[in-house]
């Protein structure tokens, strides 16, 4: 998709950082984003580990990856290449399609600051970024009451150690693949040592009732730092 300079000259002004072109602000896409977004990562759950795309070794990388494939265009081309055991009949985003942005593959914001028309071509957007970076550069907090989470929001924690101190879940409300009309939260443990780690999915009634207090998502739990909400679902004015 190719971009005239009228086009990028949208992206000026974007105090949160995000080119103005990245952000959806049209109902539509911004509930397509939601469901593809929760749905790829919940599918990754019901795969075989071996059949996970490989670069999915961590929590970031979850969601990485399923921010990346609910923005493409979800043609039959798509559904060959992604390997999932079940396709859903959802409207793909329309405003524009992974890879093909002003900023190409590159989405994730990792430099601080409002956004710049340098920001294009100078390293200050990458395919790469971790929970941390996610959550600093990437989302706006909403709340620290999970039963005020949308679809597709994240939570980020903060724990006292060296080995992966930030880690992210996300939200997915009701599955779109169990329809039992539970609310799940989803989120890859991570590596340790040589145990790879899983994706795990719990309801909410069982994560704020999780055994290890620090993981529970309570206002009063200083290691949950919130729920959180991706910037390109909020409209610069």
């Amino acid at each position: 998709m190719a971009f005239c300079a009228a086009a990028l000259a949208v992206c000026l002004g974007a105090a949160d950082g995000i080119p103005e072109f990245l952000h959806l602000d049209d109902g539509h896409d911004q509930q397509a984003f939601r469901r593809w977004f929760t749905f790829l990562a919940e599918a990754q759950y019901f795969q075989a580990p071996a059949a996970r795309p490989a670069e999915i070794n961590d929590c970031a990388a979850l969601i990485r990856y399923a921010y990346r494939e609910a923005l493409r265009r979800h043609d039959s081309n798509w559904a060959a290449d992604a390997q999932l055991p079940i396709i859903p009949a959802l409207d793909s985003v329309s405003k524009y399609h992974y890879p093909h942005t002003p900023l190409g593959p590159a989405l994730f914001r990792v430099r601080p600051g409002p956004f710049r028309p340098s920001d294009l071509n100078d390293g200050t957007f990458a395919q790469f970024a971790d929970a941390k970076t996610l959550w600093r550069l990437n989302t706006h907090f909403v709340t620290r009451e999970l039963a005020r989470a949308l679809p597709g929001d994240l939570m980020f924690f903060r724990q006292l150690s060296d080995h992966m101190p930030f880690h992210s879940m996300i939200f997915i409300g009701e599955s779109q693949i169990s329809r039992d009309h539970k609310r799940y939260v989803l989120y890859h443990t991570g590596p340790t040592g040589k145990d790879p780690g899983e994706i795990r999915r719990l309801t909410t009634e069982e994560l704020l009732n999780y055994p290890q207090v620090q993981w529970r998502p309570l206002s009063g739990n200083p290691n949950f730092l919130g729920v959180y909400r991706w910037n390109i679902l909020e409209r610069n004015l």
